[in-house]
């Protein structure tokens, strides 16, 4: 083998981790091992799914209700294959066939009836609707709870028994009550399961999942890994800034932190606390930036695709506004584990056990669909088109390197993996369809809009402050993309009431449905990544918090200076963001307690504190005062003793 063949095979990701990065699904424990004819009727499906999804989006569309009640029938019967009803049953049994004959019933009477349906469903509803919806909404919860636990069921359980418990409670959560027929069929209509979350993830999120597996297939998830391995391995506690970088780059791509944390954490946090971070700061750091994937652009996971469908904002238009806020979380990440390697004396992993640099840029290559994809996009295609020229484009690059090239089998597994990664996003966003149907008939979310601006009348900041804590609220349990459904519908109409534009409200309720993932006392990402480590989950969510604590600054940040969204000229822009990341580095400089080469007093951790707070704001007036503060802050460090770094071998 040739020195350049080998400099380009040269990996930290051996084939048995590349398989489990292919596998990144937050549901997977809970698979079953197909087997048999059972195994190639899966695949068959899935193929058969995914094409036709791809054939119907670029070449014939049909009636969208029909599209997305076969969209979701795809998902079921597959979920009702693949996930296991309990943990003990390994084999498909009665249960799921007769879920699988429901599927198929209902899926065949919207189809058969749909034109009827459309005037009747939720108005006027004949028995044999009401039947169909009660077996619609049995398919929907029990899919959920197999693919993503109780939480998001139940919470859905609790907003179906509102709207009958209603006209028994006082205030703002009063209502009339409805007949249960009208209900239900009102919640499984094009209203409810069958609104825009399940149009998103019929015309986005697929396309998207599909386009991560053939990424993953056409190695350049392996690729990022190594990439990011290359760039930051050798650095001072290199396998952290290695962790922040590839689950980044990987987050956006699979829509779900905690799969993602699982995945890329298997390889990063074993490297992590060989270089000498705690098992539990390694966690933190894994579940922090998986959860930052979510917000990393092109993809920003799922969540973007319902943003721009409930906004009417350009999907291109949010992602370039998104830029900013979502480097900024990063460069927050990247001073928390830099200053944590500072305090601690580490050192890096050798150059001889990362990658060759020069096969990397080789590579380069690998980078072409992301950079496809976003140019198309920029340029004014549609999502969709340019979902599928990036799909193309990953078959293409593939056949650059014999080590890489895709063939019929490889094809075929990308489709079935693609959709077997869409079959918990898709559940997740039919369950977020009946809560947001609730909402949507009972007019609480309207009630709340008003109580948000009863409060900004008093106080923005306050108003904000509520709108913050109610979005992690309902987010805690759930995956983002249930998260941001549920609290676009509860909170970000309040916010744009009370004068914030659409962008700036449905931006700031995103990030925090986001957080949730790392918000103790229910965070996902970091108990999946505490599973990893062997550490305590909740300890492990209190450290992850700390970590991505800039997170829950960057939204006050861009709403107080709207430059961060790109608003504004390009001057005002620039320094928006010079004063937003010297916020950021004073916050992890607070945080982590390492402030001009040495340990941080209370007083000193105090003083950063204040002067990133005063740096929220894009005012130069503000910026002089953080400008005095920080002088006092390093006078005070400079006329203590001098200290050199200890090694300690528990990090809080």
């Amino acid at each position: 083998m040739s020195k350049d063949l080998k400099e380009t095979e040269q990996t930290v990701v051996n084939d048995d981790k590349a398989k489990e990065l292919e596998e990144a699904v937050e549901g997977a424990l809970h698979h079953r091992e197909l087997t048999g004819w059972i195994k190639y009727t899966f695949i068959t499906i899935a193929v058969v799914g995914a094409l036709f999804h791809l054939y119907v989006l670029n070449f014939h569309p049909i009636e969208p209700w029909v599209f997305r009640s076969i969209h979701l029938a795809l998902g079921a019967v597959l979920g009702f294959i693949l996930f296991k009803s309990w943990k003990t049953s390994k084999k498909v049994n009665v249960v799921d066939w007769l879920l699988i004959a429901a599927t198929l019933y209902v899926t065949f009477y919207i189809y058969t009836n749909v034109s009827a349906l459309l005037f009747r469903f939720g108005v006027m509803p004949q028995t044999q609707d009401t039947i169909v919806a009660v077996l619609g909404l049995i398919i929907v919860l029990e899919l959920t709870r197999r693919t993503s636990g109780w939480t998001l069921p139940i919470l859905a359980g609790v907003f179906i028994l509102y709207a009958f418990a209603g006209p028994w409670l006082p205030g703002i959560l009063n209502h009339n009550g409805y007949s249960f027929g009208r209900f239900v069929t009102y919640i499984f209509g094009t209203d409810g399961v069958f609104g825009v979350t399940l149009d998103v993830s019929s015309k986005y999120i697929l396309l998207f999942i599909i386009f991560g597996a053939f990424l993953q297939m056409s190695g350049v998830g392996k690729y990022f890994i190594d990439f990011s391995f290359s760039l930051a391995g050798g650095m001072r506690g290199g396998p952290a800034k290695v962790s922040v970088i590839s689950s980044g780059l990987m987050g956006m791509m699979n829509g779900t932190s905690a799969g993602n944390a699982v995945a890329t954490g298997s390889l990063t946090i074993p490297l992590m606390r060989r270089v000498g971070y705690s098992g539990r700061f390694a966690a933190a750091t894994e579940a922090t930036a998986s959860a930052g994937g979510q917000i990393m652009i092109p993809i920003m996971g799922a969540g973007a695709f319902i943003m721009a469908e409930v906004t009417g904002i350009p999907y291109s238009e949010i992602i370039i506004a998104a830029t900013i806020p979502a480097l900024l979380y990063f460069l927050s990440v990247y001073f928390m584990v830099d200053f944590q390697a500072l305090k601690n004396g580490m050192k890096g992993l050798s150059r001889k056990e990362l990658p060759s640099l020069r096969g990397i840029l080789k590579q380069a290559y690998l980078f072409i669909p992301i950079v496809l994809l976003i140019g198309a996009l920029l340029s004014g295609f549609s999502v969709i088109r340019s979902g599928t020229v990036a799909i193309i484009a990953c078959l293409v690059v593939s056949w650059i390197h014999p080590s890489t090239r895709m063939g019929l089998k490889k094809i075929i597994h990308a489709f079935e993996l693609g959709m077997k990664n869409t079959i918990q996003l898709l559940a997740v966003c039919a369950c977020a369809g009946i809560i947001v149907g609730v909402i949507a008939l009972t007019g609480v979310g309207l009630r709340f809009s008003s109580m948000l601006l009863g409060i900004a009348d008093n106080n923005m900041f306050l108003a904000l402050l509520f709108a913050m804590g109610i979005s992690i609220l309902l987010g805690m349990g759930m995956p983002t993309t249930a998260a941001y459904a549920v609290a676009a519908s509860v909170v970000a109409p309040g916010l744009i009431q009370i004068g914030i534009e659409p962008i700036f409200a449905h931006m700031f309720v995103f990030y925090y449905a986001v957080m949730s993932a790392i918000t103790p006392p229910v965070a996902l990402a970091a108990y999946a990544a505490a599973g990893v480590a062997g550490t305590d989950p909740f300890k492990t969510g209190v450290t992850a918090f700390k970590l991505g604590i800039a997170a829950f600054i960057v939204p006050f940040m861009f709403i107080y200076s709207p430059q961060l969204l790109m608003e504004g000229s390009a001057g005002s822009i620039a320094v928006a963001c010079i004063t937003a990341a010297v916020g950021i580095y004073l916050l992890s400089a607070a945080v982590q307690g390492w402030f001009a080469k040495k340990s941080a007093n209370i007083i000193v951790r105090v003083l950063l504190i204040g002067a990133s707070l005063c740096l929220i704001n894009a005012n130069w007036m503000m910026d002089l005062i953080a400008l005095s503060i920080i002088v006092v802050a390093v006078l005070i460090q400079r006329m203590r003793a001098p200290e050199d770094p200890v090694i300690t071998q528990k990090i809080s």
